[in-house]
């Protein structure tokens, strides 16, 4: 069996001209990710919680060993979509990814979830059961822009999230006419991402004066209003 990767993570609120400089910065020391345009992609989400909020609370706890489920698409293309898992265990985090059909997606957003318990991936199985014994259901649309450099050594991605949108309690995230609106004041977010080691190069670049890690949660943050 595969080794489970953990990733180190760090978040801060940034200002605009935080971004800027930032910027300018990571450009002479990162590459773009190759799958963003023009330097960028717009993500949307749909979050699942269920009727007491548990994903919602631990997060605000700051429970140790936490997990949230989610589906995902980029830059409008439905033809590519994921439900992931987060997992976080002592501050590190890891990923699970299972690619869904746009037909599949819409029937578990419909509540029409029986296929998935015979699919031949063990994440849509998990889902599949939880949904069924712990309540899992769609909870919010989160939508926001998103700027990704990578540098292959440390397998390191630093990401300026912006403009967070929320969907309030709508959950038809397949509808591209769907109507997002901001989330409040939300802060333009930083975030770096590396594996075993962050090399100093990217540790430097990173650096901004006063600005302190965070546990922001675009979740959260979209809860807020919905």
């Amino acid at each position: 069996m595969e080794a489970i990767q953990y990733r180190h993570e760090w978040k801060h609120e940034i200002s605009y001209l935080d971004m800027l400089t930032l910027r300018a910065r990571l450009s002479a020391v990162m590459e773009p990710d190759p799958h963003a345009k023009n330097g960028k992609y717009l993500i949307r989400s749909l979050y699942f919680d269920n009727l007491s909020d548990k994903a919602l609370r631990e997060k605000a706890d700051g429970v140790n060993m936490r997990e949230k489920f989610r589906i995902r698409y980029y830059n409008g293309d439905k033809s590519f979509i994921n439900l992931e898992k987060k997992s976080k265990i002592n501050g590190l985090g890891t990923k699970y990814s299972a690619y869904l059909t746009e037909e599949q997606a819409q029937s578990i957003v419909d509540g029409r979830t029986d296929w998935m318990m015979e699919n031949e991936q063990p994440l849509l199985r998990e889902f599949y059961c939880k949904m069924k014994y712990q309540g899992l259901a769609p909870k919010t649309i989160v939508d926001y822009t998103r700027e990704p450099f990578v540098y292959a050594p440390g397998n390191v991605r630093v990401t300026f999230d912006y403009d967070i949108r929320t969907g309030l309690r709508t959950t038809d995230f397949l509808d591209t006419e769907c109507v997002t609106i901001p989330a409040g004041d939300a802060p333009r977010i930083l975030e770096v991402k590396w594996d075993n080691y962050l090399p100093s190069i990217i540790r430097d670049a990173v650096q901004l004066t006063g600005r302190r890690v965070t546990a922001f949660s675009k979740y959260m943050q979209c809860r807020i209003y919905g």
